[in-house]
């Protein structure tokens, strides 16, 4: 997971009982073999003594930032997240270095071909 992330970010108050998803993901960022993913990974962990609700930032390698609620989103939410953002980096990443033009756009046409070696679904199929 921190392989996509260049710096974690968790702040909550530790008298506030919201803080699961912060003391879980936490615990995530700090397990080695996550650790092992990105050394360069910057883990940031601001205890806070007001009523703000805890959070989690998490900014990508690419530099997007975002901005988790920690007390509505799970820790296994968040960090799914994170790992279908990263996926869709490594993609893109993968297009750019080999000349192909991103975001990748298919003409409408193409969606509705049949391929060969397939067979059209049948009406009551579809319905299904």
């Amino acid at each position: 997971m921190l392989k996509f992330l260049s710096k974690v970010k968790i702040e909550f108050n530790a008298l506030d009982p919201r803080t699961a998803a912060c003391m879980e993901f936490l615990a995530q960022c700090n397990a080695r073999k996550a650790k092992e993913s990105n050394p360069s990974c910057q883990l940031l962990v601001k205890r806070r003594t007001d009523d703000h609700p805890p959070q989690i930032s998490v900014t990508f390698v690419n530099g997007i930032e975002e901005v988790f609620d920690a007390t509505s989103t799970s820790a296994q939410d968040i960090r799914k997240m994170i790992l279908e953002k990263g996926q869709s980096l490594e993609t893109e990443q993968m297009f750019r270095e080999n000349g192909e033009p991103w975001p990748v756009l298919i003409p409408a046409e193409e969606l509705h071909q049949s391929f060969p070696g397939t067979k059209p679904r049948k009406a009551e199929e579809k319905k299904q």
